[in-house]
């Protein structure tokens, strides 16, 4: 069997759907996103921006002197359809369809590991690899599409013509010379703006870029405070992620599977949580139920702090009782400061007259101030 073939053969074995060569050289579209850094459309990922991040994203040789390949893998998750809404509870939120499951960083790096032993016994010698999946400075959507496995979309998801876009993806250097696969230059998305019409936000920019400061999965995740007021109202009833704009997608809706890696299964009650239940987790509880999830992400306090906004935005009178309890009660001001919002919006006599009490007791100003602008 030729190396080519072995690859594909136990990449299909491990799970993955995709599986790609590329070399380890520059990537093509490295300019752009030196370009978004630089106008600051990575909002509060300083990560992003560290001068060994940009170096290593600039000449991943650097990552691995040695390495002579750069093997890409896409590993599919469950798709929003293969929950329809008629099976969520009437306060319930929404998880992007990724995260229902075991943490994927939990589940591609071994596996790949994997792959790297099956190919030592395959030449009979030992070799160096480095797994990723999300974790290092690499350009992954880049690599994946210089791989052939997809192209980048509008919505700047990597985008297969066979299976949509509804996987993770993941990368090994390794000291072995692959040849590389043809990269998929072709722009499937044409003339369609479904997922640019579609985003509440606006964050997705005419040259296939995101302002992630107006990213729902950004405000639910990475942003560690306050998500800004203006945005509250658009974010619905998302507490982690967002799907929206691969659910619009042509490509999902024609071609995407239902059904994901086992390993990535919904676990029972995230897909749809119940609100008012989640918005009474206690640190110990909530530890317990996101334990390998990638929920644990936005900690419990974002994740809170979402829950709120989310019942602001249903506006249902029989969660006053449940927001009031956590505005007079919860420990985090940033909890303390979205059930506030949350109250004003629904603006019932109870959720005016625990707003009354909650400012009269409240020691944290800036909460005090959400108070009072959801009083006015």
């Amino acid at each position: 069997m030729s190396l080519k073939k072995f690859i594909q053969a136990e990449t299909e074995r491990l799970g993955f759907t995709l599986s790609g060569a590329a070399r380890v050289e520059p990537p093509l579209h490295l300019s752009t996103y030196e370009q978004w850094i630089d106008s600051g459309l990575h909002a509060g990922m300083g990560y992003l921006a560290t001068e060994r991040a940009m170096e290593r994203r600039a000449n991943p040789a650097v990552i691995q002197p040695e390495a002579r390949s750069l093997l890409v893998v896409a590993l599919p998750y469950h798709s929003p359809a293969s929950i329809p809404d008629s099976q969520a509870n009437e306060a319930a939120g929404r998880v992007a369809a990724y995260a229902w499951g075991d943490d994927y960083h939990d589940i591609i790096p071994p596996r790949l590991q994997e792959l790297g032993e099956a190919l030592e016994k395959h030449l009979g010698r030992a070799i160096r690899q480095r797994p990723y999946t999300d974790t290092g400075p690499i350009l992954e959507r880049d690599f994946a599409q210089t791989a052939g496995l997809g192209w980048i979309g509008k919505n700047t998801c990597l985008i297969s013509p066979r299976h949509g876009s509804y996987f993770l993806l993941g990368e090994t250097f390794v000291d072995v010379e692959i040849e590389p696969d043809d990269p998929l230059t072709t722009d499937h998305c044409g003339t369609c703006t479904r997922c640019i019409e579609a985003c509440p936000t606006g964050c997705i920019r005419p040259d296939r870029t995101i302002d992630s400061s107006r990213c729902i999965s950004y405000l639910t995740i990475e942003n560690k405070g306050e998500i800004p007021t203006e945005l509250r109202e658009k974010t619905g009833d998302w507490v982690f992620g967002c799907d929206i704009c691969q659910m619009v997608c042509p490509w999902n809706l024609r071609f995407a599977k239902p059904e994901g890696d086992p390993a990535l299964a919904p676990r029972p009650g995230i897909p749809r949580p119940v609100l008012r239940e989640e918005l009474r987790l206690t640190p110990q509880e909530f530890n317990r139920k996101f334990k390998g999830s990638p929920i644990q992400r936005a900690r419990r306090r974002g994740y809170l702090r979402n829950v709120a906004v989310a019942l602001g935005n249903q506006q249902d009178t029989s969660t006053v009782h449940d927001l009031a309890e956590t505005l007079l009660n919860e420990p985090e001001p940033l909890v303390r400061a979205h059930a506030a919002w949350a109250l004003g919006r629904i603006n019932t006599l109870l959720a005016r007259q625990t707003l009354e009490k909650a400012l009269r007791q409240e020691p944290d100003p800036q909460v005090a101030n959400e108070i009072r602008s959801a009083l006015g």
